[in-house]
């Protein structure tokens, strides 16, 4: 796997700690693990579009709020905007940190990684 280029340390930790699980948590730490300009940037719109009620979803980067969502999901995400947060709650949906999907799912079943 090839060295961070971040400084980030809370990116760093949360890295480390995902080399460490199943190979669906590897996978991600890899794609965060990347230059700045390589993490996704992903809109709400593509998340209500790959999804249905109920789902888990892994940004490896950061959620955007363009767009719109109707249905509830769970959606773990590095960073999120400010609209992008609001829409996924008004949804009834959850805004959680990776670390936090990877402790709930610690083996990576049924985990969307959106890109």
């Amino acid at each position: 796997m090839k060295k961070s280029k971040s400084t980030n340390p809370t990116l760093l930790e949360a890295i480390e700690e995902l080399k460490k699980n199943a190979p669906i948590w590897r996978s991600l730490a890899e794609r965060l693990a990347g230059a700045s300009s390589a993490k996704a940037q992903v809109n709400i719109s593509r998340i209500a579009r790959y999804t249905k009620k109920g789902d888990a979803v892994a940004v490896p980067g950061k959620v955007l709020g363009t767009g719109r969502i109707t249905h509830p999901v769970t959606v773990a995400a590095f960073n999120f905007s400010k609209q992008a947060r609001e829409k996924i709650t008004a949804a009834d949906g959850k805004c959680v940190s990776i670390r936090d999907l990877m402790k709930k799912f610690p083996k990576g079943t049924n985990i969307k990684i959106i890109k």
